[in-house]
C-alpha cells in the first residue's frame, strides 16, 4: 500500500472517530435537555441541521430539486423512516443507560444489510445473514425484554430506532445510486423531518428555560458536526476499511454516560455490547477480504 493510501485511511478513521465522538455528544445533549418530549428535541436537532445543509446546497451550487421525479418516493422513504429512527433514538437516550441506547442504534448497519437483500436484491450471504442474527442476539441482552409492564418499552423503542435508521440508509444506497447527491439527499431529509415535527411543537410545546434551549441547539450542531465528519471520512477511504471505527461512539458514551449520569451499564448489557460489536468487527473483516479478493 502507497504512502498517500494510508495516510488517506488514516485520516478516514480520524474523521469517523470524531464522528462518533460528536453523535456521542448529541446524545449527551438530548439527555441534558431534560423532561421535554422527544419529538420537540427531534425538531430541534433536524432545524439545526437543515440550516447547515442549506448553507451546504449553496456552497456546492445544487439545486434544492430533484435529480429525477422518480426517486422521489424513495426520498419520502428515506425521511419517514430516518424521523421515525431519530424519535426512537432519542426517547431510547432519554430512558436508557446512554451507552445502551446508542448500541440500540447501532444496530442499523446490520438492518440495512438485510432490508439491502429483501428491496434491493442485493446478495445476501450466508455469513452476512449470521452475523446480522449474532447482532440481533446480542440486542436482546441490552433490551433484556420483560413481559411485566412498560419496563422494556424504552429498549424496544431504541432497537426500533435502529431499525428505521436501517431502512433511512437502504434508501440512501438507493437514491445515491439513482443520480442523488448526498447533499442533496441529507438536506431533503432534514427539511421533511422539521416540517415532520413541527405539528408536535406547536400542539405539544414544553416551554424551555434558556439552558434546555442551549442544549437542544448543541444536538443540533453536534449532529451536524456528526454528519459532515463521516461524510468526509468516506471521501478519505471506503467503508471496508474504516466502517469498524463507528463503534468507537459506545466508549464515548459510556465514559460521559459514566461521568455526567453515574449510568452504570449492567452485566447483561457488556454482553450485549461484546457480541454485537464482535459481530461488526467480522462483518468488517469479511467485507474488506471480499472485496480485496
Amino acid at each position: 500500500m502507497s504512502d498517500t493510501k494510508k495516510n488517506q485511511r488514516v485520516y478516514g478513521a480520524i474523521c469517523i472517530i470524531i464522528s462518533a465522538f460528536c453523535f456521542a455528544w448529541m446524545s449527551t445533549f438530548v439527555r441534558l435537555a431534560g423532561d421535554l418530549p422527544s419529538t420537540q428535541k427531534a425538531f430541534f436537532r433536524n432545524f439545526v441541521a437543515l440550516i447547515f445543509a442549506l448553507v451546504l446546497l449553496k456552497r456546492e451550487h445544487i439545486s434544492f430539486k430533484c435529480h429525477d421525479k422518480k426517486n422521489l418516493p424513495v426520498l419520502f422513504i428515506r425521511s419517514i423512516c430516518g424521523a421515525l429512527g431519530v424519535l426512537g433514538n432519542f426517547y431510547a437516550v432519554d430512558h436508557l443507560v446512554l451507552s445502551d441506547a446508542s448500541m440500540l442504534n447501532k444496530m442499523s448497519p446490520f438492518f440495512a444489510v438485510l432490508f439491502s437483500f429483501l428491496f434491493l436484491k442485493e446478495r445476501l450471504t450466508l455469513f452476512q445473514g449470521m452475523t446480522v442474527l449474532i447482532a440481533f442476539i446480542g440486542s436482546l441482552f441490552v433490551i433484556k425484554p420483560s413481559f411485566s409492564g412498560l419496563s422494556s418499552f424504552p429498549a424496544f423503542a431504541g432497537l426500533f430506532g435502529g431499525i428505521m435508521a436501517g431502512a433511512a440508509y437502504t434508501a440512501v444506497r438507493y437514491a445515491g445510486n439513482h443520480g442523488e447527491k448526498g447533499t442533496y439527499i441529507v438536506a431533503f431529509f432534514s427539511g421533511f423531518s422539521t416540517l415532520f415535527f413541527l405539528p408536535f411543537l406547536i400542539f405539544d410545546y414544553h416551554p424551555m428555560t434558556l439552558t434546555q434551549l442551549l442544549c437542544l441547539l448543541g444536538a443540533g450542531l453536534a449532529a451536524a458536526g456528526g454528519q459532515f465528519s463521516i461524510t468526509a471520512a468516506y471521501t478519505f477511504a471506503p467503508a471496508k476499511e474504516i466502517s469498524v471505527y463507528d463503534y468507537s461512539q459506545i466508549i464515548f458514551t459510556a465514559l460521559i454516560g459514566l461521568l455526567l449520569f453515574g449510568d452504570h451499564p449492567d452485566i447483561f448489557s457488556f454482553i450485549g455490547y461484546i457480541v454485537i460489536v464482535s459481530a461488526a468487527i467480522m462483518s468488517f473483516l469479511y467485507n474488506k477480504n471480499k472485496k480485496s479478493d
